[in-house]
């Protein structure tokens, strides 16, 4: 486990949202961990929620009683993705979980949601050199996100908030309101 001038890991900086190498070895190892885990979630049949339970419970860093993630399914650790309870996630979700991602007990997501909490930096060299970063994602309970939505880190979606379908949201939507567009923006009250 190599470790920085600062005395953490690479994969501790990462899940700190803080620079790190994704070509680090013991980052590498979770990331190679992850693939195969996501391999036997998403040869689950939709139907056998049992059979993929257990399988969703190893890869993710905590799923509640009564949630389920339909195959397929694509993250890059899984243990940075927290789902609360009876929390449902369509097929084709994508979690870039170089950070914390934690969706609240009651949220729908939609077919095809994207989940980005992986970030670059914009200065040139420091790219071009393997750093990576990251920002967390936090979806409020009893939120619904509508089929291809693409949900930027650093963002936080408040209790029981509609994202329209298709919409990227760049930016936190407070709680119990309609929100569509890209950029995703306010358009009324939920409800």
């Amino acid at each position: 486990m190599a470790r920085g001038q600062d005395g953490r890991s690479h994969a501790e900086r990462m899940r700190a949202g803080d620079l790190y190498q994704a070509f680090d070895p013991e980052v590498r190892a979770q990331y190679v961990r992850a693939q195969r885990l996501v391999r036997a979630v998403n040869a689950t049949g939709i139907e056998d929620v049992a059979g993929r339970r257990p399988r969703l419970a190893e890869l993710l860093g905590s799923i509640g009683e009564g949630s389920d993630v339909l195959p397929p399914v694509q993250c890059d650790y899984g243990r940075n993705v927290h789902l609360g309870a009876d929390v449902f996630v369509n097929f084709g979700a994508i979690f870039l979980d170089t950070c914390a991602i934690r969706i609240g007990d009651q949220a729908l997501i939609g077919p095809a949601v994207q989940f980005l909490a992986a970030d670059h930096p914009l200065d040139p060299g420091t790219l071009r050199d393997g750093w990576e970063s990251g920002r967390p994602i936090s979806i409020g309970e009893g939120a619904w996100l509508g089929g291809g939505v693409i949900v930027l880190g650093g963002v936080a979606i408040g209790e029981n908030a509609v994202i329209g379908a298709g919409s990227v949201v760049t930016r936190d939507v407070p709680a119990g309101v309609v929100a569509v567009g890209n950029p995703a923006r306010v358009l009324k009250p939920a409800g």
